[in-house]
């Protein structure tokens, strides 16, 4: 593997730890709030996920927050443990059980999901709205790409002097506001 100053290798090892020290830096700052009222990102994720969506399987839930289905079985128990969440077996389909808030449930994530909102962005003022835009279709592209096991298509340099830099973008962000399907990590 090419690694010299100058390669597609070197430039893409520069932003994943980049990326992965930004993404550190944003979660040292949200998750005090969190553990304040007893929650870890994953648990608030599951709250956030059921109180934007309505119930959903314990499956359908480690998709959403990007979780293991034997971590999202401890989450999910400890959240129920606590008297947020329960689960409802499909009167549908009886092979399907799905995952509820309880009133505790909606009334915590009604109460915490704000200021966590705004805790995120305190730690994400660095940028304009347009540049967030921007990262928010990058990062979506990257994300989608590297599921795929694929190159993201872009703007390789075409010669060794067209090297990357750590210059901010100056391109506008695309109109194309495309929402995640949830806040927290």
């Amino acid at each position: 593997m090419d690694t010299t100053p100058t390669s597609p290798s070197a430039a893409a090892l520069r932003a994943y730890v980049k990326l992965f020290r930004a993404s550190r830096a944003i979660l040292s700052r949200v998750e005090p709030g969190l553990a304040a009222h007893g929650l870890t990102a994953t648990q608030l994720g599951v709250l956030e996920v059921i109180w934007h969506q309505g119930p959903l399987t314990q499956g359908e839930l480690g998709r959403k927050v990007l979780t293991s289905a034997g971590n999202m079985t401890d989450v999910v128990d400890k959240l129920s443990t606590r008297g947020l969440v329960r689960r409802v077996r499909d009167l549908a389909d009886r092979r399907h059980v799905r995952v509820e808030l309880t009133g505790c449930g909606r009334d915590l994530i009604a109460a915490v999901f704000p200021r966590h909102a705004g805790d995120i962005a305190r730690a994400m003022s660095g940028l304009s709205s347009c540049e967030l835009e921007l990262l928010g279709t990058l990062l979506r592209q990257l994300g989608q790409h590297a599921a795929q096991g694929e190159a993201p298509p872009g703007c390789a340099a075409s010669s060794a002097d067209e090297a990357p830099t750590d210059e901010a973008p100056t391109n506008k962000a695309p109109t194309d506001k495309a929402r995640s399907d949830a806040v927290t990590p």
